[in-house]
């Protein structure tokens, strides 16, 4: 977790939030008669008129394929692509743009890894270690290789309601042959900032490869992947203020010469004749296809308004904003909260007494509140702490504290209604 310092601190009081909403045309309509109040940023967050502009502009004077013509529009898309390639590396600390693949998002990131690197590596008996925090896509892809591979998937614990991972136990879980560790960074339902850079030393350690699901962090928090030392980290465009259908792998050098290819087709070749094919060198062995260049062209933009900002003025907007909404939550008699108390990002999951989730935020949304109810892509884990389903309020840095007062009017409300 970043460490905030009081200099960073007063850094992030001096920006003007209330300003920077205006960036986001979006948040200026009402729903249902009422101002909209987005709260469902760990989603898909919303894009400023920056990243809107930039694609806009892409297609009105740009639009060509890349790395393949002579002309002048081909040249200038894949200038452009190359530059978000580039931008992306400097996002994350990467060094290299070698290491950097893009994907559709985080879900294609973490296939692309357990598709080619796991099937290049498991053999009958490895293990998997995940969390039981962990979203579908950080489960399903190794359920699906171990399958094939005869490897076998085990789980650090979460410890109950206060959503912390049990790490007195990972000492022990990666010394039990696992072959790889992957986890997520923040988790999307309980708001828990994992220890990344301690986990990845601690396989380290036992020799294991690991991958950092950072869909939920690289957008709320400097994300650094020289300091946590991972093998592979991979976020999602939409969840950067970015847009959707874009997505970035990041792949540790001495690991990208042991990555076989994923997909076959155009760009990721060197030469093809009517019986072998050479490969091309990366990142561009990883990119079959057409690539969605509009997108790239749009994440570029996105990772420069972030730092315009400040991601660490974000995170310490958002972790205050997490803070100021389970305190004010917790005056609701017989709310359940989940996660951290203290140390979280801006990401609340309750359940209100004698109403479903899915009541919550339908009758939220008729007061101009966009909430998620249900289980949030974390089936396992709801199973865990013995729910079907939370609502989920998750924050940005467009939200501020007005908004989460009226939230808290609302749900006193909806639980007077439903108590009857």
């Amino acid at each position: 977790m970043p460490e905030t310092t009081s200099s960073q601190k007063k850094n992030a009081d001096a920006v003007d939030w209330r300003k920077l909403k205006k960036d986001f045309p979006i948040l200026d309509q009402q729903v249902h008669g009422v101002p909209l109040v987005y709260f469902d940023n760990a989603a898909t967050t919303q894009k400023p008129r920056a990243v809107i502009d930039s694609m806009s502009s892409y297609y009105l004077e740009d639009n060509s394929n890349v790395h393949r013509g002579v002309h002048e529009l081909s040249n200038r898309a894949t200038s452009a692509y190359e530059s978000a390639r580039k931008r992306a590396a400097e996002f994350i600390n990467a060094g290299d743009t070698r290491g950097i693949i893009f994907t559709r998002g985080t879900t294609e990131s973490i296939n692309l890894v357990a598709q080619a690197w796991g099937d290049a590596n498991f053999k009958p008996g490895d293990r998997i270690l995940l969390t039981e925090m962990e979203h579908h896509s950080n489960i399903v892809p190794w359920q699906l290789i171990a399958e094939r591979t005869d490897a076998e998937l085990i789980y650090v614990p979460v410890t109950g309601d206060d959503g912390r991972l049990d790490l007195t136990r990972l000492e022990e879980l990666l010394s039990r042959n696992v072959k790889l560790f992957a986890f997520t960074h923040v988790s999307n339902t309980l708001g828990t900032i994992n220890p990344a850079a301690e986990l990845c030393a601690m396989a380290r350690k036992h020799g294991v490869t690991t991958l950092v699901d950072a869909a939920q962090s690289a957008g709320h928090m400097p994300v650094d992947v020289a300091e946590i030392g991972c093998d592979f980290l991979a976020f999602s465009g939409h969840k950067v203020c970015g847009p959707t259908g874009i997505g970035v792998l990041y792949v540790k050098g001495e690991m990208l010469e042991k990555l076989p290819p994923w997909q076959g087709g155009g760009e990721m070749i060197s030469s093809v004749d009517f019986f072998k094919t050479s490969w091309n060198e990366p990142p561009y062995k990883f990119e079959a296809g057409t690539p969605n260049i509009a997108g790239a062209v749009g994440l570029h933009a996105a990772m420069d308004y972030l730092d315009g900002i400040g991601r660490r003025n974000i995170f310490e907007h958002d972790r205050e904003l997490g803070r100021y909404a389970w305190r004010r939550l917790s005056e609701i008699p017989g709310i359940r909260l989940l996660g951290p108390a203290d140390e979280r990002i801006g990401l609340v999951s309750f359940l209100l007494k004698d109403a479903h989730a899915h009541d919550v935020t339908t009758f939220a949304d008729q007061r101009g509140f966009a909430l998620r109810g249900g289980h949030h892509c974390n089936q396992p884990l709801m199973r865990k702490l013995g729910v079907a389903s939370t609502v989920r309020s998750s924050f940005y840095f467009y939200n501020d504290t007005d908004e989460i007062d009226r939230l808290v009017d609302v749900l006193i409300q909806i639980q007077k209604f439903f108590a009857g």
